[in-house]
């Protein structure tokens, strides 16, 4: 059983681990008797690697005579052996640095999560996901339409929170903007203070007495909210970075495994599906590895990923990479980069 390893198993499953994390490589017994303080000969460590290979915690690759982490092996460094790694100072001031920057484009969520994307690939050296907040528990505040063309205004739907969504849309007839002025102050008096779901399910009642003031605005508006529920329910948006930092790993000098990832990436809904999943609790950095994940594309994979908050609505950032993930790095660099994101609108 794992919870009876000694502490002699459990110093050699640790290294092995570590170095297979550092170096991709199988680890032999001669290699933890001269760089470990075990002060044990060969033969008995290949005894306890032996007794640990009965206990699927390692394993013996085929070609080789050393052995590698299971996931299990895995799971039981990340759960009782692991010691966060913190984050150095020159990768905490470019982080700091990148989000600060991004605090003038909350207003363009497309380039802040992308950017936040980019900040974690390039850290990590994997692939980086960052989902869009889940907007229809967000609280509306006001809304604001501003005209582009004459059939053309830019809907801009402000949460509580301060974040901002904006959507393009087509009218098929010139609206006069002193009417569009006076339509959108009449719906922030009557829907502020309502979640974005409540507006979606109510709009109709609440509105009854202006069907006939601009119908057309006043179906943008609704199918505006409607298409922010919509792309909730299907997470429409996810941004994905890392593509060319995962594949310079040895792993995907295997022509299969290179494909597996580039068919990875391209599959957003996959992708999408994975990171819907609920955390364990609103901090927590939830793990996944290789078998753990539901998904046959995931088996060889491993997941690292924690919640980010704009005031009262979340989204999810993440690592996708091979099972010799750096997690105790990992932890550090989502909970980091969760923690500033969550700190833009305060």
């Amino acid at each position: 059983m794992t919870e009876n390893l000694s502490n002699r198993e459990k110093e050699v499953l640790r290294y092995i681990v570590e170095n297979f994390i550092r170096y991709g490589l199988p680890v032999g017994s001669r290699i933890i008797s001269k760089q470990t303080g075990l002060n044990l000969s060969s033969a008995t460590i290949r005894n306890v690697m032996s007794d640990l290979e009965d206990m699927d915690l390692l394993e013996t690759p085929h070609t080789s005579a050393g052995r590698k982490p299971t996931d299990r092996g895995y799971r039981f460094y990340v759960d009782e052996l692991m010691n966060k790694e913190d984050l150095n100072n020159t990768e905490i001031e470019y982080i700091k640095n990148k989000i600060d920057d991004s605090k003038s484009t909350i207003f363009n969520s497309d380039d802040l999560f992308t950017a936040t994307s980019q900040i974690l690939s390039k850290i990590s050296h994997q692939l980086a996901v960052v989902t869009q907040p889940f907007l229809s528990s967000g609280v509306f505040e006001k809304l604001e339409v501003l005209n582009i063309s004459s059939t053309r205004l830019l809907i801009v739907i402000t949460i509580k929170s301060g974040y901002v969504k904006t959507l393009l849309m087509e009218v098929e007839k010139v609206l006069h903007m002193p009417r569009i002025d006076k339509i959108t102050q009449i719906l922030n008096e009557r829907l502020s203070g309502l979640t974005l779901l409540q507006i979606r399910d109510t709009f109709k009642e609440r509105i009854s007495d202006l069907k006939n003031e601009e119908p057309e605005l006043m179906q943008m508006f609704f199918d505006s909210i409607g298409q922010i529920h919509e792309e909730d329910e299907k997470g429409k948006k996810v941004y994905i970075s890392g593509t060319g930092e995962i594949i310079a790993h040895p792993e995907f000098e295997d022509v299969q495994n290179f494909k597996n990832i580039i068919s990875l990436t391209e599959n957003k809904n996959l992708v999408i599906h994975i990171f819907q999943e609920p955390a364990k609790s609103r901090d927590a950095v939830n793990i996944k590895i290789g078998s753990e994940n539901d998904e046959k594309e995931l088996k060889d994979y491993s997941i690292v990923c924690t919640d980010y908050s704009l005031g009262d609505v979340s989204g999810k950032i993440g690592i996708i990479g091979s099972k010799r993930l750096n997690y105790a790095k990992m932890i550090s660099l989502v909970e980091y980069t969760s923690k500033l994101i969550s700190e833009l609108i305060k």
